[in-house]
């Protein structure tokens, strides 16, 4: 009998790729999406006819709670968060409720439907923030330079909570910056890779970011959504830190990518001050021991590959629009 999957925040980058890896292992998928105005389910619409998708909010318990009654999940993933740094501090209050105590709202849901049932919950590198020692390991103290950070912060250690308190199978995955080409057009990362192709392709000139100095550990999401799988099957619950091992700057990232397309990034960049953030996050290097050791998970994609798959893929797209759409966007 095939197991029962629940995935929150499913339309997401990682949902979209977490849904695929669990189809794969013959998974019964289920995501749960929030009722908006405007759908935003691109990153999933392959999928629509493999996997049931369910309306269901993480401010709101009762819809929860109706939800898990009736898929009657084995498994749940919570990738739902408002998971955009900058704009935690234009909606602090909201990312607060989202991304902090929506946590309790699942696990709370998950306690009183089935408390078999193994939760993981999406934790995010911008916990360590302010780092306290380098690398970052699962014994590394918080200190968190966000209201996103924050907001996970209390989601991880609400987990351990409910852990500790129920006994539940609950695990956090202490994740590293992990990118795709299905990431959002606000993020750096793809906004590089986007931008590089519309320069390639002479539809934008320039590209304006901010501190090319920060430095992250990066990975591909397709590699960071099976450590997660790996975790809610291991005999006991327990947090991990997934991450590569290795640091690189904003800067590389872009040299990468315009060296990719034969472009001199020197002639397209420009350092604008408005993208710099209130409390700057400089380094982030994670120690992935533990996932390696006990998991016997390692990454499959290198850095270089995924900015190239990532410039890649955006010259695809913008080559196949008609040249009247293309010029709509840049006007």
């Amino acid at each position: 009998m095939s197991k029962i999957a629940l995935v929150t925040g499913i339309s997401g980058q990682d949902g979209s790729y977490l849904a695929e890896f669990l189809l794969a292992k013959g998974y019964e998928v289920h995501g749960m999406m929030r009722r908006t105005s405007t759908k935003s389910s691109g990153r999933i619409d392959h999928l629509k006819d493999k996997f049931t998708l369910h309306e269901g909010d993480l401010l709101d318990s009762t819809s929860l709670t109706r939800l898990l009654e009736q898929v009657r999940p084995d498994e749940v993933y919570n990738l739902a968060a408002q998971s955009f740094v900058p704009v935690s501090w234009e909606q602090p209050i909201f990312t607060s409720e989202v991304t902090g105590l929506g946590v309790t709202r699942m696990l709370d849901a998950v306690l009183h439907v089935d408390k078999s049932t193994r939760f993981y919950q999406a934790s995010s590198s911008e916990m360590f923030g302010k780092v306290r020692e380098s690398p970052q390991s699962e014994a590394t103290p918080f200190y968190p330079r966000s209201p996103y950070g924050v907001a996970k912060a209390y989601g991880h250690h609400i987990t351990v909570n409910y852990r500790e308190s129920y006994g539940m199978y609950a695990c956090s995955g202490i994740l590293f910056n992990h990118e795709s080409p299905r990431r959002g057009l606000e993020f750096v990362t793809r906004k590089i890779a986007n931008a590089v192709a519309r320069i390639k392709l002479g539809l934008d000139e320039e590209l304006r970011l901010g501190n090319l100095d920060a430095k992250r550990d990066w990975g591909h999401a397709r590699d960071y959504v099976r450590a997660m799988w790996m975790m809610l099957q291991q005999d006991a619950p327990d947090d991990y830190v997934v991450g590569t091992g290795e640091m690189h700057s904003v800067r590389e990232f872009v040299e990468i990518a315009f060296d990719h397309v034969g472009l001199d990034w020197q002639e397209y960049v420009v350092v604008d001050p408005k993208f710099y953030r209130p409390a700057e996050v400089d380094q982030l290097l994670a120690n992935p021991t533990k996932a390696r050791e006990k998991l016997g998970w390692v990454p499959k994609v290198t850095f270089e590959e995924l900015v190239r798959e990532m410039v890649d893929k955006d010259l695809d797209g913008l080559a196949t629009k008609k040249p009247l759409d293309m010029k709509l966007k840049v006007a």
